[in-house]
């Protein structure tokens, strides 16, 4: 397997009263648990490509940004048809109150099963676990969500 590119994804990590958002997704054939945010286009900074997100998913406007974690080793894209190499850089956020996007309680939560059906939760981050993400770069990171996110911004 030779690896000759990168997959750069920035998330945001919005919190709100002790719960994070998150997003439940049905893209390339799967359901996906996972931090709102995408992939970053050629020519966009990083935090420029998370603001896109949040207007394009959340119709949200990010106030205040923070870096909190880049994935600092090597991990293989696993859903696309060439294997590149995948680069998550997580910020936290906040957005202006009231929010602009609906939330729901009920995971894959859309009416249709089409590819980019989207919905929104919110999770507690004290009860958050592994069990609760698809990807394993969102999963190594609950312990340090947990550690660091109880706090306000």
């Amino acid at each position: 397997m030779e690896i000759s590119q990168f997959n750069i994804r920035v998330y945001g990590l919005l919190t709100d009263e002790g719960n994070i958002l998150v997003t439940d997704e049905f893209r390339l054939g799967i359901y996906m648990t996972k931090f709102p945010g995408g992939g970053l286009k050629f020519g966009e900074g990083t935090i420029d490509c998370l603001k896109r997100e949040f207007r394009e998913e959340l119709n949200s406007e990010i106030i205040n940004v923070s870096h909190f974690y880049t994935t600092d080793y090597f991990q293989p894209t696993t859903l696309l048809p060439s294997t590149m190499q995948l680069i998550n850089i997580y910020y936290r956020v906040t957005v202006n109150k009231p929010f602009h996007f609906k939330t729901t309680e009920n995971k894959y939560d859309f009416p249709e099963t089409v590819d980019g059906a989207q919905c929104f939760r919110w999770l507690k981050i004290n009860e958050l676990s592994e069990n609760d993400f698809t990807f394993p770069i969102d999963k190594k990171i609950i312990m340090k969500i947990r550690k660091d996110l109880l706090e306000p911004m």
